[in-house]
């Protein structure tokens, strides 16, 4: 598999048309890594679990192991769960978008999404390029960090190039990120 760079040159003023071939390889089922905020995530299409089953065997990474559902608007949430308690609600007003992941009672997520858990992690992106992808893609992107398992997780492009370069359809771009650590986990 030959591996599309894209480079966003102005994350300020991002223009959808540098984004739009990655949305349709998301929304195909195909893996396009990109920053967050955190780190850099390695994306698919959280409703289709050939796409999830694509990041563990990119990442090397056991299928047991959950992946977390990023959405672009708190709205998103409704249709991936069974519902949201208010103190959910209250994080999500305080915390979103940012780096806080939230765990609820699943509903049509996939298992292969979920690790075979009734749950599902979802998590609202600050980062501008991450957040303007998933609202292009028109689907949640579920995405742990972008390096093979048991490497550090990547702050740079350059670093999911050396991991994922052949094993993914394309990386964006949007510069270093600043935390370098993932997000912070609540079970609501």
């Amino acid at each position: 598999m030959e591996t599309k760079r894209v480079k966003i040159e102005d994350t300020a003023r991002i223009h959808d048309r540098e984004l739009l071939e990655a949305a349709e390889i998301l929304r195909e089922g195909g893996l396009v890594a990109f920053p967050t905020e955190t780190v850099y995530g390695l994306g698919a299409n959280a409703l289709d679990e050939a796409a999830a089953r694509k990041i563990y065997e990119a990442k090397g990474r056991p299928s047991d192991n959950p992946l977390i559902a990023h959405v672009a608007d708190p709205e998103d949430v409704e249709a991936l769960v069974e519902y949201i308690p208010e103190n959910g609600r209250k994080l999500m007003e305080a915390f979103w978008p940012g780096p806080l992941t939230m765990i609820f009672p699943k509903s049509p997520v996939p298992y292969g999404t979920t690790g075979g858990l009734d749950t599902v992690a979802i998590r609202m992106p600050s980062d501008p390029v991450a957040n303007r992808l998933i609202a292009l893609a028109g689907v949640p992107v579920a995405a742990p960090s972008a390096n093979t398992s048991g490497r550090p997780s990547p702050t740079t492009a350059d670093h999911v190039w050396q991991d994922m370069n052949g094993r993914i359809d394309m990386i964006i771009d949007g510069g270093p990120v600043g935390i370098g650590v993932e997000s912070t986990i609540v079970d609501v």
